[in-house]
């Protein structure tokens, strides 16, 4: 049986998302192996600004991409009508379909996202809390990808 559009679309979409979640993942490996502390997040090599820059791209550009993207097209894949749905009405709809755990916890990481891309504070100290709270919110992010890569395995085609 031929894929229908938005079948094709979310194939599209869940692809780009896992090229990120695959370089995001390998960028929280480096960053584990490199174990930077507080000092060395005061005074960071090139290399380790390389890499803080890469964790901070595909961290923003996967959830970016999920939320705006990949949950919506999901959606649309089930036959669900989201025009007429706000973003929050999209999360807690995916909660109640199974995919998401909790439209309440997608926000919360949404908003540790906004404070790590948006705000930059002058201390170093808020600047490397705020780094180990994203690197926790991707690991989630991470294992809700594994999360809708099996969901997606469950579509009808």
């Amino acid at each position: 049986m031929k894929p229908t559009p938005d079948q094709l679309a979310l194939q599209q979409v869940h692809a780009v998302c896992q090229t990120h979640a695959e370089t995001l993942g390998e960028a929280l490996q480096d960053m584990q192996l490199r174990a930077l502390t507080l000092d060395d997040y005061d005074h960071l090599s090139k290399e380790d600004r390389r890499l803080l820059d890469q964790f901070a791209y595909r961290y923003t550009r996967l959830q970016d991409d999920m939320g705006a993207r990949l949950m919506p097209a999901v959606l649309k894949a089930l036959g669900e009508d989201i025009g007429p749905m706000s973003a929050i009405d999209r999360f807690s709809r995916l909660e109640q379909l199974g995919w998401l755990s909790s439209a309440d916890e997608w926000l919360a990481m949404r908003q540790v996202r906004n404070q790590f891309a948006h705000d930059y504070p002058d201390s170093a100290a808020e600047r490397f809390e705020r780094l180990q709270a994203a690197t926790h919110a991707a690991q989630r992010l991470l294992a809700l990808m594994v999360h809708f890569q099996r969901q997606l395995v469950s579509l009808p085609s």
